[in-house]
């Protein structure tokens, strides 16, 4: 048995791949299938380890914020390039780390201290990253850090 995230585009999930094997490390296409036109129909990914279906379904299920990629990182710096590379050309940046790139497939850019600053032990620091965190888009590591540390 194995899990694949799939996702449905309209017609544009070999250029999405090509997009997200460039940015996201150690990634790669691992096979396209095409239709008996040539078109092509499924993109199979390895993003890091984690597989992801790519297909070419038509205009009859849009992408939403229902469903997303995580991307967790360990610098404001890879936060800032995902950043970058996922919102141009079209992408939209949205609340509290999310963005969808601009093929309208939803991310979420994710420092990973994040989790230790939202769950710590001292309510008022949560409170003080959470407060923090949801006046942001981008994620600001160095914001909500200084949010936790002076509340």
């Amino acid at each position: 048995m194995s899990v694949n995230t799939f996702f449905w585009f309209d017609n544009a999930a070999e250029e999405a791949a090509a997009l997200y094997t460039s940015v996201i490390p150690n990634s790669r296409v691992v096979e396209v299938s095409r239709k008996s036109d040539g078109s092509v129909f499924i993109v199979l990914l390895d993003l890091d380890g984690q597989a992801v279906t790519l297909m070419n379904g038509g205009p009859d299920h849009q992408l939403t914020e229902a469903a997303s990629l995580q991307v967790i990182v360990d610098t404001q710096d890879e936060v800032d390039r995902l950043w970058e590379a996922l919102t141009a050309n079209g992408g939209e940046p949205g609340p509290c780390g999310w963005l969808k790139d601009r093929y309208g497939l939803s991310w979420q850019v994710v420092p990973s201290a994040l989790p230790k600053l939202m769950n710590g032990d001292d309510p008022a620091k949560t409170i003080a990253v959470g407060t923090a965190l949801r006046s942001m888009s981008k994620l600001d590591l160095a914001v909500l850090q200084d949010a936790y540390d002076n509340a």
